[in-house]
């Protein structure tokens, strides 16, 4: 039989005052709704009131009450209902994260089809920025209205721009379409992490999410390879092809085997829980930022009055968000609180940190492979599976530890050891082609970097309330989405001002016109120029390409370096093997927003 812990929902005289501590009895029920819920969902014992002060679900002190439950226990699913559900939320996973890598080794072509110089790379940045944006709302809905709806909805919402961009007759129409796409993309990543939390214990779910990781992983890293052999196959609009029968599949796997309870919070109800405020300048301060970072590189001058405006009218945006989260959002869709613990902050800049470097790895090194070796798109996609192998490899390994164990501060500090290590061999990368360095250097990083992919999630997790999961959650999405826009604009940037400050000595080699075509931002939409030079023009340009790449090597290093730092400040605990759910909906909210109330102040305390 198993035992769930649940609490009944809240009073208004609960909502009321908040401080008053009540002693929790609880009573195993009988009669005929019992002996109907028993044979479905085995026995139960009932909370009927919040106890005071429990713990978190780590080890750590979290004071708070438990959750409210109306999921049944993951005992209760057979193998076959786990299964069917991992594989659906696998591969809505994949796809999203496919998707963020899978035009690196397509964005010439693209660029060659729409007759586009520069305003080719929206349609990778456009992905970025959406996704960031909307990854905290998507979060903050699931709550209000459940985690099976809006689940649904971001799986629907990546179709629609899938087809939008497979279609595309112009390339205002495919940025739109990447745009859709990446709002998307931004809520299946969120989500697919906020369920797994919902369905199974800390314990548990370090296996479930050292497999969606090595899918996440997997998934980005490959998408080189795929998007290059479509683009050399077929044509690169099947790189939007493919998303719509494995997103369909998606839909109709995770609808009729997510069986979560869903609060019954109509939409009138549920649109007065919503933060507008938080929900404005968050993804108003995204947008600017992540516009003016992406202006910058490609079409204005970085000290040009839009540039700047954008970039520090973002910044400040951002800046007044955390002002209104942490003062008056009375359910806020960031709760700033979480981030007072030195802990949680040091987590949520690991994840930063290892996303940036995860990045350009994936990005950077396809570009590697193109420019300075000659690859093919095809082929270098397929160069760059001894990263995806080791980083996969890493991924399950970890899963096991986690699952015996239970914990996870050694994995996080190893992996970075690993991954410093990794990426600054990277620098050491010949101009010609020396297998024994390209895979071993790889398989040093895919196994830093594939070790801490989902470990610092589980870090912060241990150290918040179950009610609080799903916003920690949604914010570390938003980080690690955050972190994949601004790695490739940062990286790109470099890169360019690179290419850039060697214009005049390639025109004195190659001549004015062709240094003009492998100068600056341009320097990435030539790249299949590069093979068409003749030998000694060829191995001129070559040389400016490893050059410039070179700058973004110690850029990937430092990342790791400064991840490895910072988690130091991680608090270690073991992993928890009991498992509290929590109910979603209004009542969930106004647990939540006594919480967010009770912790705002007591973080406010320690401050002053």
């Amino acid at each position: 039989m198993v035992n769930c812990t649940r609490s009944s929902a809240l009073t208004k005289s609960d909502i009321a005052s908040p401080a008053e501590d009540r002693i929790p009895f609880s009573t195993t029920r009988t009669g005929p709704f019992s002996d109907h819920f028993h044979r479905h969902w085995g026995q139960t014992t009932i909370m009927e009131s919040t106890p005071p002060a429990e713990k978190g679900e780590g080890d750590g002190k979290s004071q708070v009450p438990e959750a409210l439950t109306e999921q049944p226990s993951s005992a209760t699913r057979s193998k076959l209902q786990t299964s069917l559900l991992m594989m659906a939320l696998c591969l809505a996973i994949f796809l999203a994260a496919l998707d963020i890598t899978i035009l690196s080794t397509a964005l010439a072509t693209v660029a060659e089809h729409f007759q586009s110089t520069s305003a080719f790379v929206w349609v990778g940045s456009a992905f970025q920025i959406a996704a960031s944006a909307v990854t905290a709302t998507w979060g903050k809905l699931s709550d209000i209205w459940g985690r099976r709806a809006i689940l649904l909805c971001t799986v629907a919402v990546f179709f629609v721009g899938s087809a939008l961009c497979a279609t595309a007759v112009s390339l205002a129409m495919e940025i739109l379409g990447r745009a859709v796409q990446g709002c998307g993309a931004g809520g299946i990543l969120a989500l697919c992490t906020i369920v797994i939390a919902d369905l199974y214990s800390p314990r548990e779910r370090g296996k479930y999410y050292a497999m969606t990781g090595m899918v996440w992983a997997t998934a980005a890293a490959l998408g080189p390879v795929v998007g290059g052999a479509f683009t050399k196959n077929v044509s690169w609009r099947w790189c939007f092809y493919l998303n719509l029968p494995i997103s369909g599949v998606a839909f109709v796997v995770i609808f009729f085997t997510l069986k979560l309870q869903a609060p019954k919070t109509s939409l009138t109800a549920g649109i007065k829980y919503i933060d507008w405020l938080g929900t404005l300048t968050l993804t108003g301060g995204i947008v600017m930022f992540l516009l003016g970072l992406q202006l910058g590189s490609s079409t204005y001058p970085w000290n040009s009055a839009t540039v700047i405006g954008l970039i520090v009218g973002g910044a400040s945006t951002l800046a007044l968000f955390i002002l209104v989260e942490w003062v008056a959002a009375p359910y806020p869709l960031v709760p700033m609180h979480l981030y007072a613990n030195v802990s949680n902050f040091a987590t949520i800049l690991v994840n930063l940190f290892h996303s940036l470097a995860f990045t350009q790895v994936t990005y950077f090194l396809p570009l590697y492979f193109q420019a300075v070796l000659g690859s093919s798109s095809l082929a270098s996609g397929v160069m760059l599976l001894p990263f995806v192998l080791s980083l996969s490899f890493a991924s399950a390994a970890v899963a096991i530890l986690f699952k015996v164990t239970g914990n996870y501060i050694w994995v996080i500090r190893l992996g970075f050891v690993v991954a410093v290590l990794g990426t600054g061999l990277f620098y050491n990368l010949p101009i010609s082609k020396s297998w024994p360095r390209i895979i071993i250097y790889q398989i040093i990083a895919g196994a830093g970097l594939g070790a801490i992919f989902q470990a610092p999630l589980l870090a912060l997790q241990s150290n918040v309330s179950p009610q609080e999961n799903g916003a920690a959650t949604a914010s570390f999405s938003l980080m690690r989405n955050l972190a994949s826009g601004i790695g490739v604009v940062i990286g790109s940037v470099a890169f360019a001002n690179k290419m850039d400050a060697q214009r005049d000595n390639l025109a004195q080699k190659i001549g004015p016109a062709l240094a003009a075509a492998f100068s600056g931002d341009r320097a990435q939409a030539s790249l299949l120029l590069v093979n068409q030079l003749d030998e000694s023009t060829r191995v001129i340009v070559q040389q400016a390409f490893f050059t410039a790449i070179r700058d973004v090597f110690i850029q990937m290093v430092s990342y790791a370096g400064a991840g490895l730092l910072v988690c130091l400040f991680i608090r270690d605990a073991k992993l928890n093997e009991t498992h509290t759910e929590v109910k979603t909906g209004i009542e969930g909210k106004e647990q939540r927003r006594r919480i967010a109330r009770e912790n705002r102040g007591k973080a406010s305390d320690s401050l002053s």
